[in-house]
């Protein structure tokens, strides 16, 4: 399908130096809806602006929505490149299918990444260590009551010049290791990135920075022994020299940068381990004084170290507060490999056409 485009007449202003993080956004997005019967069809890169929607779009009521994160990055030389992008838009497939959603063509949604960014290449920022962060999403928009998959879907795209994630950029975070609520079962869409996960977290998110912690440590559903994620997040534990993380059962999202962080592990000869993975089993190695270092990974922040887990009234610091090697290593490997400071021994690099 051919992409019709729209300009702007909106200047390109914002600054480079306080950015935060899906503060800003760019001139233009991609729109494209779909309609049973007919299909995915007329797709547009419009100026970035208000959705208008019906009170009674079923995606208000019913939670009928998916989304992806992605980031453009601008190398040295200035070129502009993706990382990863197919692992991406088969995730989002995954999602769509999980949450009834018709799945979008693999190359159509390349080519609109692609042609957007092209358009907004000035919003790709300059400065060290920003991006463009890039928010695909779908939802329903049938405007009828009633629980079942909708006969109408929107899929846009929007995108975000932005800083780094957390202002204290590596400084270790302080974990709360959360003992009631839960972010989600196997069975259920824990392994799929729909907004309604997001929702279901907050609750827990927000007793937690009232204790003065920056994110949660999820335990599993049954018995809320097992180790799953840590915010929005896969998690790492170093023990003993040994690198283990959650192995994906249906309540983990399988991150795109964690899948990337085990491969690169792996081929530089560390040990990596998939495993269930107990909360007991953590405290146990921090006892024995080998707990060596903790991470969170995913795309926005790409790595978080972790200084401290807080459970049941008890602080556990981890590795004196400070970055640990692996943590740093990791870090620095998967940056150098995005901003194009190293060479992709990987393949993983997408590199942008200058015009589309």
């Amino acid at each position: 399908m051919e992409i019709k485009v729209t300009k702007s007449d909106r200047p390109v202003c914002y600054d480079d130096s306080d950015l935060g993080f899906g503060k800003v956004f760019s001139n233009h997005m991609f729109v494209m809806d779909y309609e049973r019967g007919k299909g995915w069809h007329d797709p547009q890169i419009l100026p970035y602006s208000d959705l208008s929607t019906s009170p009674a779009m079923m995606a208000l009521h019913y939670g009928q929505s998916i989304f992806e994160g992605m980031k453009a990055y601008r190398t040295e030389s200035g070129d502009l490149q993706l990382f990863r992008p197919m692992e991406n838009i088969k995730r989002f497939n995954i999602s769509a299918e999980r949450m009834c959603i018709p799945t979008i063509d693999e190359d159509l949604f390349l080519s609109a990444l692609e042609k957007l960014i092209s358009i907004d290449a000035d919003f790709v920022p300059r400065a060290a260590n920003t991006s463009l962060y890039i928010r695909p999403f779908a939802f329903a928009t049938t405007p009828e009551l009633g629980v079942r998959p909708a006969d109408n879907y929107k899929f846009v795209i929007i995108t975000s010049p932005s800083g780094a994630y957390y202002k204290s950029g590596l400084a270790p975070v302080k974990i709360y290791v959360e003992p009631e609520y839960i972010r989600a079962s196997v069975g259920g869409v824990g392994h799929v990135k729909t907004a309604g996960n997001y929702a279901a977290s907050l609750k827990a998110q927000q007793l937690a920075a009232g204790k003065g912690y920056s994110q949660v440590l999820w335990l599993d559903s049954k018995n809320h022994e097992n180790i799953e994620e840590v915010g929005a997040m896969n998690v790492f534990f170093v023990i003993d020299g040994e690198i283990v993380t959650p192995i994906p059962q249906g309540s983990i999202l399988e991150g795109i940068t964690r899948k990337s962080c085990i491969e690169i592990l792996r081929d530089k000869g560390y040990k990596v381990t998939e495993k269930v993975l107990s909360l007991a089993e953590v405290l146990e190695a921090h006892a024995a004084g080998k707990l060596n270092e903790a991470f969170g990974t995913g795309t926005a922040a790409v790595i978080s170290p972790i200084g401290e887990l807080y459970f049941k009234d008890k602080k556990y610091e981890i590795n004196n507060n400070q970055i640990g090697a692996v943590s740093q290593f990791i870090y620095s490997t998967l940056t150098d490999i995005q901003f194009g400071r190293m060479p992709d021994e990987y393949g993983w690099v997408y590199k942008l056409r200058e015009e589309l």
